[in-house]
């Protein structure tokens, strides 16, 4: 796993991240035996840098619209990556929501995570609240998290969320990337990317900020989604991914959304990442599989193996 670090520290990384959620609560034993069983062959085959696990979160305080697709509670990330998927030869990025943690348990949870992971560090991306009106417990924010964590810098390595969109808005997501990662950050994730132009605009004022700093910009890694139906469109909207118009309509007119959601994901990509390269800002790749459509999960796994021969990385196992 020490090859993942190895790679975060790299001028030029092009990392290959894998990601999926855990099986829905309530999910009977012998199913989630099942899926575990095919995302740990689908996965050996991948051959990914890191899987990459989300913690996802009930977002409807964001907004008064309804939720396109009901949100269901899944099984805990930690225990999913770490228990479940244990003898899958991989580094597990977990994501970690703060949203209704404290300081006692959070302490708790990075003590733990800190002790199980031996001689090798553990990975994980802190989440904050999904909206301002999700109020923390005492006042618990993700600034507080990240200074908890500060003493375990050795034994958990930190990612976190780089929002393109809130930069579209606010002008400021290259500053939070930067209090960040002062705070001990070391790579990013965005969200899921259909926007070249918000994506670009967000890693040149973050490379040109920390550059301004005298430092260097951490790795971004930019993810990639298929989009099956105009349904699933609707719920990257609702979730607050910007998709351009052009590309709306391309999706809802295809005659194949999936397929065609693939080969325009490929092109914004090609897009951004060679955006990046030529300006030495060090990015690398995410692609999503939530969905438990078998065509959405094997789409997926096409866009994977395309993103990553575009980024001229053989697979490691």
């Amino acid at each position: 796993m020490s090859a993942l670090l190895d790679r975060l520290s790299l001028p030029r990384p092009d990392l290959c991240f894998y990601g999926l959620a855990p099986p829905k609560l309530g999910t009977p034993p012998e199913r989630v035996a099942a899926i575990v069983d095919a995302q740990k062959e689908r996965l050996r085959a991948l051959a990914p840098d890191a899987l990459v696990v989300y913690d996802l979160q009930d977002e409807s305080a964001r907004q008064p619209e309804v939720r396109p697709f009901p949100f269901l509670p899944t099984l805990a990330p930690d225990t999913y990556a770490h228990e479940l998927m244990a003898d899958l030869a991989m580094p597990k990025i977990v994501y970690r929501s703060v949203a209704g943690a404290d300081r006692a348990r959070f302490a708790q949870w990075l003590g733990d995570a800190a002790a199980a992971g031996g001689a090798e560090p553990r990975f994980s991306v802190l989440v904050g609240a999904p909206s301002n009106r999700a109020g923390q417990p005492g006042g618990f924010t993700l600034d507080d998290a990240y200074a908890l964590a500060r003493p375990h810098a050795s034994a958990l390595v930190l990612g976190a969320i780089a929002i393109a969109e809130r930069h579209t808005r606010r002008g400021d997501e290259h500053e939070r990337m930067l209090a960040k990662t002062a705070a001990g950050c070391r790579f990013f994730v965005t969200q899921a990317v259909f926007d070249a132009g918000s994506s670009k605009s967000l890693l040149s004022d973050y490379a040109r900020a920390a550059r301004a700093r005298g430092t260097a910009p951490v790795p971004v890694v930019l993810t990639f989604s298929p989009c099956g139906s105009p349904r699933t469109l609707a719920l990257l909207k609702w979730l607050g991914i910007a998709v351009p118009r052009w590309l709306e309509n391309e999706l809802l007119d295809a005659r194949d959304t999936l397929d065609t959601s693939v080969r325009l994901a490929e092109s914004i990509a090609a897009d951004v990442l060679s955006f990046a390269h030529d300006r030495q800002i060090p990015v690398g790749i995410n692609v999503e599989s939530v969905s438990i459509r078998k065509e959405e999960i094997e789409a997926a796994t096409a866009l994977f193996a395309a993103l990553r021969e575009r980024l001229g990385r053989a697979p490691t196992r």
